[in-house]
């Protein structure tokens, strides 16, 4: 499903169960020792599906470890993003000189708990998803909109080594008619330029809903 979402430049692996081959090495297995078994799992199958993309790259295995702020440290040359929830775990990867920046999310396709929505989604978001909830009553609004910023926070943060609170990104989301997929584009609402001097104003990304999952995938691409 997520090889839909995204560019062709980018490899993605994802998996749907916690196989038994799946291996963490020294360095990761410090990250998780007091991790409860299902935090393990989680783990370990995110990022044995990150080292099935890295190997679509030609790149070896090697220990995925936790960078600034707990966000993955990418091989060098290489940008990426995981994701895991549960029955699904998923990893994306490209080149940085294809793409300058990857972010994915996977949600289960249920509503949000009590009072989340409220305290992730501007008015004007609320407006437009009410009005998308009238007309396609099958997509749980308010958990696309947490995937979609999610994905957002997680193509912003390699490129600025800042945080993005859930109210410093405008979401807009278009869908195709009869079809649990569409876009979404992201005006953000603070100002920062990224590594290559280019100022940040939004991103484009993209949205699927399918067997029980809200996925959302961004490819912030390179200078040209």
């Amino acid at each position: 499903m997520l090889a839909e979402l995204l560019p062709a430049a980018a490899e993605s692996a994802e998996s749907f169960e916690d196989p038994a081959d799946a291996f963490l090495f020294p360095e990761e297995e410090a990250l998780i020792t007091r991790a409860v078994d299902k935090r393990r799992r989680e783990f370990t199958t995110a990022r044995h599906c990150a080292r099935q993309a890295l190997a679509r790259l030609g790149r070896p295995p090697a220990p995925l470890v936790h960078g600034e702020r707990g966000a993955p440290a990418w091989p060098e040359g290489v940008v990426g993003s995981m994701t895991h929830c549960d029955g699904y775990r998923a990893a994306a990867v490209a080149r940085r000189a294809d793409i300058a920046s990857l972010g994915i999310d996977a949600e289960p396709h249920g509503p949000l708990p009590e009072g989340v929505y409220e305290s992730i989604a501007l008015p004007a978001e609320q407006r437009r998803l009410d009005g998308l909830a009238g007309v396609r009553p099958d997509v749980h609004w308010d958990r696309l909109l947490f995937s979609a910023k999610e994905s957002v926070y997680k193509t912003w943060f390699p490129l600025t080594g800042a945080w993005l609170d859930f109210h410093e990104a405008h979401l807009e989301f278009d869908a195709a008619e009869g079809a649990a997929e569409g876009t979404f584009a992201a005006r953000l609402l603070v100002s920062r330029d990224d590594p290559e001097g280019r100022a940040l104003t939004g991103f484009q990304g993209r949205w699927l809903v399918r067997d029980g999952l809200v996925l959302t995938a961004i490819a912030y691409p390179p200078a040209a």
